[in-house]
């Protein structure tokens, strides 16, 4: 296993163990709506991690084989799945793996919720781009793409929960913040 593969390991093992501490869920979305964000969020880790992936182009190499272009992509997958912890982290216990809106839900906007409203998606993200650049590989910038779109697709069934729960003041959170890139 690569480095980014370890580091990547070591992020899951850590989201499940914090899964367990979230609180009860009060609406959560319909299973239908979750189909399209799926596929495009699975078909990303396996075109990035997958062994089986047979349509050859896609193991075109598109990076030169460098040391510090592979280090590189270390240090952005390492950045961008630390944004993530820590983006989970300020979210607390209002977290959940499907989107929900949990009992006595809060609106964080601090920590990185002050630039973006979905900085774990930012973070994923990130670190995918940064272990496509360690790959070096056209799957691992497609895989980067296929997440994009996962996560904007699910981002947009959030904003509608939020926007529900939280009304103006979330819409007010939407003018001064970014989606997934920080509103420059």
């Amino acid at each position: 296993m690569s480095a980014c593969g370890y580091l990547w390991t070591g992020f899951f093992a850590i989201w499940l163990l914090w899964a367990i501490a979230s609180k009860r869920t009060q609406i959560r979305e319909d299973v239908r709506s979750r189909i399209g964000y799926l596929i495009f969020t699975v078909a990303a880790f396996f075109a990035m991690f997958s062994r089986d992936v047979t349509f050859a182009g896609m193991r075109l190499r598109v990076l030169p084989r460098d040391p510090w272009i592979a280090n590189l992509g270390v240090v952005i997958t390492a950045l961008g799945l630390l944004l993530a912890i820590w983006a989970r982290a300020y979210l607390g216990r209002n977290w959940s793996g499907t989107v929900t809106v949990k009992v006595g839900h809060e609106l964080i906007r601090t920590g990185p919720y002050r630039w973006v409203r979905h900085p774990i998606y930012s973070g994923m993200i990130l670190a995918l781009i940064g272990t496509a650049i360690n790959r070096g590989q056209l799957r691992g910038f497609v895989a980067v793409v296929l997440l994009w779109i996962g996560f904007t697709l699910k981002s947009r069934i959030e904003e509608r929960f939020m926007t529900a729960t939280f009304g103006t003041e979330y819409e007010e959170y939407k003018r001064t913040t970014g989606g997934i890139v920080p509103r420059l």
